[in-house]
């Protein structure tokens, strides 16, 4: 491994380079390959880390306690209720106490500030799990996953479809940027990222050989795509007027058979998950009461088809965390 990342936190993708991010997949395949093969890596073993979760999550919390469990980590979990974080302790306080008890910090909740705060004042790293701009470890499992598939990030026709201004469409647009992806926002205009980043972006692009562009159109924004992408359209508890008015904004960029025949015949669909591809959950039926509407942002055609490969990217938080989790903590020889 080329890069030195000892110390160094985990907030976004726009704080590593093309060099940096491509070790920490390759990083990532090496642990994979050691599971796959039943060989115990616990290069951490007695060190201590926290997971802090201001939003419930599945993967990212199976992800780093699995992750960290295999690396020989002790893991403390402090949930939404776990921590007085942000009501009897200012942030910069809490950072400062849990630096004192524990070598490494996640932390998945509302705002990139409060990650930014803990990076600033813990003296360990700290990953972010997720926030309201960023959620960098989702896209080193896109990116390991796509390498999987095609061999290669170089090139790919990387298309996203829905809200293209929320955490995955900046992050997965930061990240084709920095690896040289040919990425396409396609949503309605008022829901493209702001025009900084997209500016930021670009000037990233231009260096790595990608091209960033935004159409509305879904028959453009489809043609020729190696990877169709797509995530929920709205947050868990936001009230009703924002789900329908939402439904009404995205159903044309629903991903369907026919978006997905429009694309490359090799493509394949992604999505972190969850997704409401069905009626089969509780949200999902109360949008099929509500709105009557079977699916939304993906059919259960495509989320089942042999193009999927979500699941695929479901394990590889599991390996791309560790790698974080492991170039960060292990002290250099």
């Amino acid at each position: 491994m080329k890069n030195d990342f000892y110390g160094r936190n985990f907030l976004t993708l726009l704080d590593y380079s093309k060099e940096e991010i491509q070790d920490l997949l390759n990083v990532a395949a090496k642990l994979k390959a050691k599971k796959k093969a039943n060989v115990e890596c616990r290069p951490l073993k007695g060190k201590n880390v926290v997971l802090l979760f201001e939003k419930d999550s599945t993967r990212t919390r199976c992800a780093f306690q699995v992750g960290a469990n295999d690396l020989g980590m002790n893991v403390t979990y402090l949930g939404p209720t776990g921590s007085q974080m942000g009501k009897k302790e200012s942030i910069k306080d809490t950072a400062r106490v849990l630096g004192r008890m524990f070598d490494g910090i996640e932390y998945r909740g509302y705002k990139q500030e409060t990650v930014d705060i803990l990076g600033k004042y813990s003296g360990v790293p700290v990953w972010n799990g997720l926030t309201d701009l960023y959620h960098p470890t989702q896209i080193l499992a896109d990116f390991m996953t796509i390498i999987e598939k095609f061999g290669h990030l170089d090139g790919i026709n990387f298309s996203y479809f829905g809200d293209a201004r929320n955490n995955m469409g900046n992050s997965l647009m930061i990240g084709a940027a920095k690896m040289g992806m040919n990425f396409t926002g396609c949503a309605p205009k008022e829901l493209w990222p702001s025009q900084e980043l997209i500016d930021q972006c670009t000037e990233l692009a231009i260096e790595s050989g990608a091209t960033i562009r935004f159409t509305e159109d879904v028959t453009e924004g489809s043609k020729n795509a190696d990877v169709l992408y797509t995530d929920v359209w709205v947050s868990m508890g936001e009230p009703d007027e924002v789900w329908e008015k939402r439904i009404k904004q995205l159903m044309p960029y629903q991903i369907n058979s026919k978006l997905m025949a429009n694309a490359k015949e090799t493509a394949i669909f992604m999505h972190c998950l969850p997704a409401f591809h069905n009626t089969r959950t509780k949200i999902g039926k109360e949008i099929y009461d509500k709105f009557g509407i079977e699916s939304m942002e993906v059919t259960e055609e495509v989320f089942e088809s042999n193009q999927s490969v979500v699941f695929d990217e479901a394990e590889n938080r599991l390996h791309t965390i560790k790698a974080v989790m492991y170039v960060t903590m292990r002290e250099p020889k």
